[in-house]
């Protein structure tokens, strides 16, 4: 029976039919970016001051661990703090931990204070937010459908043992990858095997060991050059763009010495291209 003579047969049955059929041919309608004679809609990718990125679509905007407050790390770090305000379209923003590095909460109010969304890792409550502000909790491996952007937060490790994730973002056909703050862990085989390969990782590179917390144990608490080059092979990703570096003059955090010229030599065996950005910086795309 099709659906009009269902429809006739049983008339209260009609927008519920009609709507199935609707549904059914919506499925075959190729996927956003993809409709206009095989092009697709274009991310551009800007790195932002310590871990931050800025992911742009023409109508969306979502934002990594934006940072912009000069007060958080001070004169140690001499990145230039990129405007985030007045972003185009819909509005949403990442975080990978709630410490102030990473949270800026000045960021998020430029970023979101007219509306917009948060999204955080389960067993954080970052604050403050702006009242137009949505927010939520993500768990491990559960899809965020943010508009045009599909992000998940996936495993990592903090080096204090407070909760953190990655993020995986898929956006205008690419997926990049952001690790945060983490150091090595486990979880690298299953991230790959479940989302790679990558356009991009943006992985820590300072291998920072901390003397904050007692006993001092004198081990890295952020990926090493040489292990960000590991992660980014097993994550199979095209490029590996540092973040989270520069910081120094300071007794109690502690980075490698050179991090990108041991960034540079630890790839060079696997043939892993570094795209080092400055702050402000836009990402472009081999073809």
């Amino acid at each position: 029976m099709s659906v009009d003579d269902a429809a006739r047969a049983h008339p209260g049955r009609r927008r519920f039919l009609r709507g199935c059929a609707g549904l059914a041919a919506g499925s075959l309608v190729p996927a956003i970016g993809t409709i206009a004679a095989g092009t697709r809609v274009r991310l551009r990718i800007q790195r932002l001051a310590w871990a931050g990125i800025r992911l742009q679509l023409p109508d969306a905007t979502l934002f990594i661990d934006p940072l912009i407050d000069p007060n958080v790390w001070g004169d140690a770090l001499p990145d230039r703090r990129v405007p985030v305000g007045g972003a185009p379209g819909a509005r949403y923003v990442l975080v990978t931990h709630a410490h102030g590095d990473h949270f800026d909460a000045q960021a998020v109010a430029d970023v979101l204070g007219n509306g917009g969304t948060l999204v955080h890792p389960a067993g954080t409550n970052p604050r403050p937010l702006p009242d137009a502000t949505r927010a939520w909790s993500a768990a491990h491996w559960e899809p965020q459908l943010l508009g045009d952007f599909t992000a998940t937060a996936v495993p990592a490790a903090d080096g204090y043992g407070d909760p953190q994730v990655s993020w995986v973002v898929s956006a205008g056909g690419r997926r990049i990858f952001h690790g945060g703050d983490t150091l090595w862990h486990g979880h690298w085989w299953k991230i790959g095997r479940q989302y790679g390969p990558f356009d991009a990782a943006f992985l820590p590179v300072n291998g920072a060991r901390f003397g904050f917390r007692k006993p001092v144990s004198g081990q890295p608490g952020v990926l090493t050059p040489e292990q960000a080059v590991a992660a980014a092979t097993i994550l199979g990703a095209r490029v590996l763009v540092p973040i989270h570096y520069g910081v120094s003059g300071m007794a109690e955090y502690v980075e490698v010495d050179a991090p990108l010229d041991r960034l540079r030599a630890a790839a060079d065996p696997h043939a892993l291209a570094i795209r080092v950005l400055a702050p402000g910086e836009w990402m472009d795309w081999e073809a």
